[in-house]
């Protein structure tokens, strides 16, 4: 929540929402996840 310490929060929950967040499906995204994406662009980058 806003306002609260990161401090507050073990290294695994961090892990957690961070993974939640990268493959949770977006709708500005034409409801593809972050990570898709991500790795959609890295092999693009790779085969150039």
């Amino acid at each position: 929540p806003k306002g609260k310490r990161i401090s507050d929060y073990s290294v695994d929950n961090i892990g957690f929402i961070e993974e939640w967040m990268n493959t949770l499906p977006r709708k500005i995204l034409d409801y593809r996840t972050p990570e898709e994406l991500f790795e959609k662009y890295l092999d693009e980058i790779y085969a150039a």
